[in-house]
């Protein structure tokens, strides 16, 4: 019986999501400006689309953002640490990245603060992410994977 490794879950889970994320962003109503660098008022959910990893110190986890259906303005996705996911939305204004992070779909766990980072094209944002029910609070940087645009 073969063992499924962390790695060959990540190529899956990539795999798995890469199909529904490049049809959303085709059928966006909102097109995106095509900027090769858009600075950071300038960024709207659909910059976000796609695949990204985070960092929460030595933690590493995939995160994978898509067009919220019932608010085209908005952002929606999940997070899969060590096979396990959670489920996001939020939105992006002004260079500042808001996140609800909810374990269940119905009850919000977490919640995430970020800012863009100078110079990254909207592709990289550090910030905070803080458990809603008690105080943990842990540092993230949040980084767009290659070829995810």
């Amino acid at each position: 019986m073969k063992i499924a490794t962390p790695l060959s879950v990540a190529m899956v889970f990539i795999a798995a999501c890469a199909i529904p994320v490049r049809a959303a962003a085709q059928n966006a109503q909102t097109p995106v400006a095509t900027t090769a660098c858009p600075a950071p008022e300038d960024l709207q959910p659909a910059h976000l689309w796609g695949l990204w990893q985070v960092r929460f110190g030595d933690e590493v986890a995939t995160v994978l953002f898509e067009k919220h259906p019932e608010r085209g303005e908005s952002l929606r996705g999940a997070i899969n640490r060590n096979s396990v996911q959670a489920l996001l939305a939020g939105d992006v204004d002004d260079g500042v990245l808001t996140l609800d992070e909810s374990d269940d779909g119905r009850h919000i766990s977490a919640v995430w603060s970020g800012n863009v980072v100078a110079g990254s094209c909207g592709k990289e944002f550090t910030g905070t992410w803080r458990r809603a029910n008690d105080t943990t609070e842990r540092s993230f940087v949040l980084r767009k994977l290659p070829g995810w645009q």
